[in-house]
């Protein structure tokens, strides 16, 4: 399994290496928004951007027990970030669960989209809503204790 650092760092060395051969080739600024679109790409993938992941079936008893939603997610998905920047310091209230890194959270996410992995998929008191709109995500959350 894939350490979640790994795809971030690999962004930034090769988008290091990419850069410094186009330095060299004499365009320091393609080299400039090379280097600028990897560290976008890391950034995207971060953990830093997503709160922690945790496995499917943790989460689902999680949610079970505290009723906040899960949100089933994967690394690079354009909507995963819209609701993850859309939610704001919210984001921490919802249980996350990366499809990519959990065979469990792929495979609910299947079942709810026949067949496909349609992220975000958010599933609310057990009923699944695929890619809803963050305000709606944020207000079935509950106030802040």
């Amino acid at each position: 399994m894939m350490r979640a650092w790994t795809l971030p760092v690999l962004f930034v060395l090769c988008g290091s290496a990419l850069a410094t051969g186009v330095l060299l080739k004499g365009s320091p600024g393609t080299a400039a928004v090379l280097l600028l679109a990897f560290l976008a790409l890391a950034g995207v993938n971060s953990p830093l951007v997503f709160p922690r992941s945790i496995g499917a079936d943790e989460a689902r008893r999680r949610s079970a027990a505290d009723g906040r939603p899960v949100v089933f997610w994967r690394p690079g998905c354009t909507y995963c970030m819209r609701l993850r920047v859309r939610l704001g310091r919210s984001a921490r209230q919802v249980h996350w669960v990366d499809i990519w890194r959990d065979p469990a959270g792929a495979a609910a996410v299947r079942a709810a989209n026949d067949g496909n992995e349609t992220v975000p998929t958010v599933v609310v008191a057990g009923q699944p809503h695929t890619n809803p709109d963050p305000a709606w995500v944020r207000a079935q959350l509950s106030p802040p204790v």
